[in-house]
This record gives structure tokens, C-alpha cells and sequence, in this order.
């Protein structure tokens, strides 16, 4: 299994997605990222994770979950 950290570039082309939407993801979706210094990386096993639970829509299905 392939466990290396991927770049912002390298996570943006995997899910399709822009620089922008992947920051917002980061800041607003807690998204699974690490900074180092000052570029984010990227484990895949942690973001396919983070997809497979919701990902940026969990938390709109989440407002509308009786509790």
C-alpha cells in the first residue's frame, strides 16, 4: 500500500478538485491534512476515509439528522 504523504497538487488532481476548494475543505470540512512548514500533505487512505464518511457534505446530512 502506498503510504507517502501526497502534495496539495498531487491531492487536487486525485480528487478533481481546485487549490481553493481543497483549502476550503481543509479549514471549513475538517479535511485530513498535515501542514509542514508551509505546504499541506496529504495521506490518501485518510482522505478516502474522510470521502467515504461524507467528506464536505457531512455536515449539511448532519443538519437534518434527528437527535
Amino acid at each position: 500500500m502506498d503510504d507517502r504523504w501526497l502534495s496539495m497538487r498531487e491531492i487536487r488532481e486525485y480528487l478533481g478538485v481546485s487549490h481553493d476548494t481543497v483549502s476550503r475543505w481543509i479549514t471549513s470540512y475538517n479535511m485530513p491534512a498535515t501542514k509542514f512548514g508551509k505546504c499541506w500533505k496529504f495521506k490518501r487512505q485518510l482522505v478516502n476515509l474522510w470521502v467515504a464518511d461524507g467528506g464536505p457534505d457531512k455536515r449539511k446530512r448532519d443538519m437534518f439528522v434527528a437527535k
